[in-house]
């Protein structure tokens, strides 16, 4: 038999983590830091609708009024509480720009941090792309009752396409520019205020064969928070490409990972390390600075990764993809800490850090002047999802 070696784990530090699958129901995760205490699913909002899968998600993390949107494949659009599931406000974008369709379904989904120009106290804004490159800006109502919220002021509604399929789109941490690219759309910056286009790539020159690579952009990311002009994307012929646009249109720096697609792109706090993953489940750490390979993260998933989150606070990544399971890494050490089975194909992950005690109950004494709005059907952790939670190593 070959020799095997179990190496310690230091336990999962204390976070609270929401994901969302193919059957639109959302699962929350804590971890109360307790050493070698294993995560666990202490609540699941929704019922389980192939209608309803989660195609894209936005977090606004804060104290007070947090908020989370979702967009759903039946065309909804929902902003919850993350704290406990209560819908603030809902909208169809099959009514407001009538591309409900399977064909152009919502890729992109980003919900404003800040109040915007033109909007009120009790709204909030989003900005959705589609499939066939139509984005919208709209305004949402918030209010106590859910059938009262709806679109208020004007929604601005452009192209950033004319033809190709976009795949990825991402809003600076300014929230004032968003890049967009896909399947033969060269990613493109768009400056949110303005609703103009401020940059656009261009393709790469042929290799040393003479084979021109077709344009097909899978992920991307902002470098870092104070600097919008340097991005990274991924790339479906497993390329991940660091583009300047202050510097020149093509990227300044390019390298290949692997032999699959890239199928998921997060930055680190550091502003030049990037984790990439990829559709077989290989999982590392990068500097884009160089394009040099940190390292590997240690254990294999054994399907596609869909999804990359960092951490704000703590040295931790989360990934979660086609296998149906949650993992959360040691950034330092590319260590797996914990996993866990969610039984459903994974869309998307956000990580929350987990509050003490005393700020929970503030957080949700202030929810409670939401009271009349619609909140998501919940389970408690029941028998079922005490057998989920004996999947965790």
């Amino acid at each position: 038999m070959p020799r095997t070696t179990t190496v310690e784990s230091s336990g999962c530090p204390p976070l609270r983590a929401l994901t969302f699958d193919i059957l639109g129901l959302i699962k929350v995760i804590e971890a109360k830091g307790e050493q070698k205490e294993a995560p666990k699913v202490v609540e699941r909002w929704g019922e389980p609708d192939a209608s309803r899968c989660v195609l894209a998600t936005s977090l606004v993390d804060r104290e007070f009024d947090p908020l989370l949107g979702v967009a759903r494949r039946n065309g909804k659009i929902e902003v919850l509480s993350p704290v406990n599931g209560d819908v603030r406000a809902s909208i169809s974008i099959e009514s407001q720009n009538h591309t409900g369709s399977e064909d152009n379904s919502v890729v992109g989904l980003h919900l404003f941090g800040r109040e915007r120009l033109g909007s009120s106290s009790r709204s909030c804004t989003l900005l959705t792309c589609t499939s066939k490159g139509q984005a919208s800006m709209i305004c949402v109502k918030m209010s106590k009752s859910l059938e009262d919220s709806d679109g208020e002021g004007t929604q601005t509604t452009w192209n950033v396409c004319g033809s190709g399929s976009i795949l990825c789109s991402k809003v600076d941490a300014d929230e004032s520019f968003a890049l967009f690219g896909g399947q033969g759309v060269e990613v493109n910056v768009w400056d949110l205020n303005q609703c103009a286009k401020v940059w656009s790539a261009k393709s790469p020159v042929k290799n040393s064969l003479g084979i021109f690579t077709p344009t097909w952009f899978t992920s991307a990311t902002f470098l870092c928070k104070d600097d919008h002009r340097k991005f990274v994307a991924g790339t479906n012929s497993h390329q991940v490409r660091l583009y300047d646009i202050s510097a020149q249109r093509r990227p300044v720096v390019s390298f290949d990972f692997r032999e699959t697609p890239i199928k998921a792109v997060a930055e680190d706090v550091d502003g030049h390390t990037i984790h990439i993953g990829n559709g077989s489940g290989d999982l590392a750490s990068v500097d884009i600075r160089t394009g040099k390979l940190l390292g590997s993260f240690l254990g294999k998933c054994s399907g596609s990764i869909r999804s990359i989150v960092r951490h704000p606070e703590l040295p931790v990544i989360a990934s979660c993809g086609l296998d149906s399971y949650l993992r959360i890494w040691d950034v330092k050490s590319r260590q797996l800490l914990y996993f866990l089975s969610n039984k459903q194909q994974d869309t998307d992950e956000t990580l929350q850090t987990e509050e003490d005690e005393g700020k929970a109950v503030k957080r949700k004494k202030a929810l409670k002047e939401h009271s009349g709005s619609k909140k998501l059907k919940t389970r408690k952790k029941s028998k079922r999802l005490k057998g989920e939670s004996s999947d965790i190593a």
